[in-house]
């Protein structure tokens, strides 16, 4: 049931469109945002392994065109324009995150300079933080942001600045009002109305969940145990179910209850094989895959490199409803190059020769999309695997499979 409420069950039945991705980003809720490129970056990764090829420029033309919006919530992400009010009110009242935490605080000691930038901006337009020159040759993070920087994303943590859209992924900010003109007459929702939005709204792309991993999705406070969900409940928004193997309930979403009368008929089977991004929302919680998909899954590119077990950027490799394996891959955009340097399976998994090409059309659909339609895999678990992989690739890529 999770799958199929991800968009992860079946392989795409049709080529993509603009609002296919816009709906798919609808059904997931959120969209999180990563700026590391060895492969894709994080949001358009997750959309082709539920979409299928599809041009990039898409979700920067859906963010420009004001379909989404940018916020903190799981983390940074992109989220479907409807639910800007819900989030402005959590943000405001509810969420403990940095970038709001540090917005804040310069909110406290800097509001001549906000004012002066926002009147800025309201003169000359949008602007970026590139178009500001720093004056004392420092980078790095938040302390080491220029003035203008930390200001700009202090006015976007506060809701006055919006993200009008991204110019080689960098943020291009304006004033909340151009962007979203509904707000001065857009009622802000009560705390804890929010609060239940964003629990149902985790258990409907969930599909099925545990109480205690509702809170993760959109990083709620407290987490959740089975009595706060008693209400919804009780008003028939929530359907409790007992699942084999789990010593605690699971909850179902009412929209979802087609969804469960097919898992229960045995009508739900998974056939879809695909690369994940490491910031998947089927992968957000470590311990929510590890039950689901007996899959221990950490990200390690913030792991000290001397520490890592499988590499910087590693996708997880989902194969006809299960986990399988992790692909330490890394895009060479200007040769061509999609260089597969590692291919880990899980313990016990043993891929036939259908299996294997599946795998293998996967990967290599995944390098063409990424404009690097040369595969070269470098290493394996094994020479067996890497010779057989090898093979499949090379009859795809010839055009005889």
């Amino acid at each position: 049931m999770q799958l199929a409420a991800q968009g992860l069950l079946l392989p795409p039945k049709r080529l993509a469109t603009r609002l296919a991705l816009r709906r798919c980003i609808e059904r997931m809720q959120l969209l999180q945002i990563d700026t590391i490129h060895v492969v894709a970056r994080s949001p358009y990764l997750v959309l082709f392994s539920r979409l299928g090829p599809y041009p990039m420029p898409w979700l920067d033309q859906a963010l420009a065109t004001a379909g989404l919006f940018e916020t903190w919530a799981h983390e940074a992400c992109f989220a479907p324009m409807p639910d800007l009010a819900l989030h402005r009110s959590y943000n405001r009242h509810r969420r403990q995150h940095w970038g709001l935490q540090r917005g804040k605080e310069s909110e406290a000691s800097q509001r001549v300079h906000l004012d002066a930038l926002l009147a800025h901006i309201a003169q000359t337009g949008p602007v970026k933080s590139s178009d500001f020159a720093r004056k004392d040759g420092a980078s790095g993070g938040w302390w080491g942001w220029k003035d203008e920087k930390r200001w700009l994303e202090a006015l976007f943590a506060n809701g006055e600045l919006m993200v009008a859209r991204r110019e080689n992924f960098q943020r291009v900010y304006d004033l909340a009002e151009r962007i979203c003109p509904a707000l001065g007459t857009m009622p802000e929702p009560e705390p804890q109305d929010v609060q239940n939005q964003f629990i149902e709204k985790s258990i409907l792309a969930l599909g099925i969940t545990q109480a205690r991993w509702v809170h993760d999705y959109f990083r709620l406070k407290p987490r959740l145990k089975d009595k706060d969900l008693d209400a919804l409940v009780a008003q028939g928004r929530l359907q409790r179910v007992r699942v084999q193997g789990w010593a605690l309930p699971g909850y179902v979403h009412r929209e979802n209850a087609g969804l469960l009368k097919k898992a229960l008929a045995g009508k739900l089977i998974a056939t879809h094989t695909t690369p994940l991004s490491p910031f998947d929302p089927l992968v957000w919680d470590r311990e929510r895959v590890a039950v689901m998909f007996d899959f221990d899954y950490r990200i390690e590119c913030y792991t000290p490199q001397a520490k890592r077990q499988y590499g910087y950027f590693v996708l997880p490799l989902l194969q006809r409803g299960e986990l399988i394996g992790r692909l330490d891959a890394k895009a060479h955009r200007s040769e061509g190059v999609f260089e597969v340097k590692n291919l880990y399976l899980q313990a016990g998994v043993q891929l036939d020769d259908e299996a294997l090409l599946e795998l293998a059309r996967a990967i290599a659909d995944c390098a063409a999309w990424h404009g690097t339609p040369q595969v070269v895999l470098t290493r394996s678990a094994t020479a067996a695997l890497r010779g057989r992989l090898r093979k499949a690739l090379t009859s795809i890529q010839a055009g005889t499979t």
